[in-house]
This record gives C-alpha cells, sequence and structure tokens, in this order.
C-alpha cells in the first residue's frame, strides 16, 4: 500500500505541529483540524519567527581616560532586521 502523499506532514500535525495550506491566493493559512488533506493541496508546518537580535554597544563623547562600558542597547526585528528598540543603559 502506497503512503499518503502528505504522510510525514499528518504525522508532525498529529504529534503537535502547526500545519497550514496554500491557499488559491498564494497564502499560507492555518489548516483547521477538521479540514480534510487533500492530496492536491500543499500543506508546511508553519515556519517559527525569528528571534529578534539585540546588540550592546558604547556610545561615549568622553575621552578615553576610563574603560568604558556598553551604555546602549539596540533591539532588531529578526525578521525584517530593522532597529525595534533603543534604550541607553
Amino acid at each position: 500500500m502506497k503512503p499518503h502523499k502528505h504522510a510525514e506532514l499528518i504525522k508532525a500535525w498529529a504529534d503537535g505541529a502547526e500545519i497550514e495550506y496554500l491557499t488559491e491566493r498564494k497564502e499560507w493559512v492555518e489548516k483547521h483540524k477538521y479540514f480534510p488533506w487533500w492530496e492536491t493541496s500543499e500543506y508546511r508546518i508553519k515556519p517559527q519567527p525569528k528571534a529578534d537580535v539585540i546588540q550592546f554597544w558604547c556610545a561615549s563623547c568622553e575621552p578615553l581616560k576610563r574603560p568604558l562600558e556598553n551604555n546602549l542597547k539596540l533591539t532588531f526585528d529578526g525578521e525584517t532586521g530593522e532597529l525595534k528598540a533603543a534604550e541607553v543603559l
């Protein structure tokens, strides 16, 4: 007997993975638990969002008389790389 085309995704879904399907508009949408597994449809495990990136910097205008410490915290969006927040420490 030939396994279902989406057997691996069905198993992942049964183990708790979030599954999405591709609509006619080419958008990924969450698959509802009662929606059938069509062999002609395209499915995927929902991608996990990338974590934000945090960087610490030293921003000082004083002459180098003492060891400098990081006093600026920058948070960048993990998906877009755009600056989300800047904090003076």
